[in-house]
C-alpha cells in the first residue's frame, strides 16, 4: 500500500477520495491530457513533458497556497482517475481574483457521477476549511458535461460574465468562457437541500 503525504488534506466522499499527488500518479494523468476524447475542449492535448509541468505547477500550488488540484482515487475503481479541486486563477479577468474549481476524468469512467461527488468535497473544503467568499469554474459553451455538473453544485452563470479567455488568441475557436460561479451564502443555501454529508 503506497504512504499518503503527511501533511495531505484528504476529502472523502460515499465513492471517492481526494488526495495529494504521488510520483507514480503521472503517468495516469499523462494518459489522460493525451486522450482526445478528454482534452475535447481544450486547444490540444498535452505531451508527457508538458503533462509533467502540469503536475510540478499543481505541487508548487500546493506549496504556496496549501490547496490545489487533488488527485481523485475511486476505491476499488481507480487508484488515479483524474483531478479535481481548487485552484488560483492565473489570469486577469473581470472576475478575478478567484478560486476555480476544476476537473479532468479518465472518458472511460464519465457518466457515472464521481466528477459531481468529489467536487462537493472541493467546494465543501473551499468554503468550510479555506472559509472562501466564493468560487468559480468556466468552460466552453460547448462542454455540455462539465455546465451540467456546475449546474449540479448549485453554481449559477449570466450571460453578461461571458468572456473571451485571455491565453487564447482572438478568434479562436474555443475563446469564448462561460463563468459559473457560488458564493458562501448560495452553498450554504444548497447545501441545505442537499444529502451530501458534510466533510469533518
Amino acid at each position: 500500500m503506497t504512504q499518503r503525504h503527511p501533511e495531505e488534506p484528504l476529502l472523502q466522499g460515499p465513492r471517492v477520495v481526494l488526495r495529494r499527488w504521488r510520483a507514480e500518479d503521472r503517468e495516469a494523468l499523462a494518459a489522460i491530457n493525451a486522450d482526445p476524447v478528454a482534452m475535447q475542449h481544450f486547444p490540444q492535448c498535452l505531451t508527457r513533458a508538458e503533462s509533467d509541468a502540469l503536475a510540478d505547477k499543481v505541487e508548487e500550488h500546493f506549496v504556496q497556497h496549501g490547496f490545489g488540484p487533488w488527485a481523485l482515487e475511486i476505491p476499488g475503481v481507480s487508484e488515479m482517475a483524474g483531478v479535481v479541486g481548487l485552484m488560483q486563477v492565473g489570469f486577469e479577468a473581470h472576475f478575478t481574483p478567484a478560486v476555480e474549481i476544476s476537473w479532468r476524468l479518465a472518458p472511460a469512467l464519465w457518466g457515472r457521477g464521481y466528477v459531481t461527488e468529489a467536487a462537493r468535497c472541493a467546494l465543501d473544503f473551499g468554503f468550510l476549511k479555506l472559509a472562501l467568499p466564493r468560487i468559480v469554474a468556466f468552460t466552453v459553451p460547448a462542454n455540455a458535461r462539465s455546465l451540467a455538473v456546475m449546474q449540479r453544485l448549485g453554481m449559477r452563470s449570466e450571460m453578461k460574465d461571458d468572456f473571451l479567455h485571455p491565453r487564447l488568441p482572438a478568434g479562436h475557436a474555443l475563446s469564448l468562457h462561460r463563468l459559473y460561479q457560488i458564493d458562501q451564502g448560495a452553498w450554504r443555501d444548497w447545501r441545505r437541500g442537499e444529502d451530501f454529508p458534510l466533510i469533518s
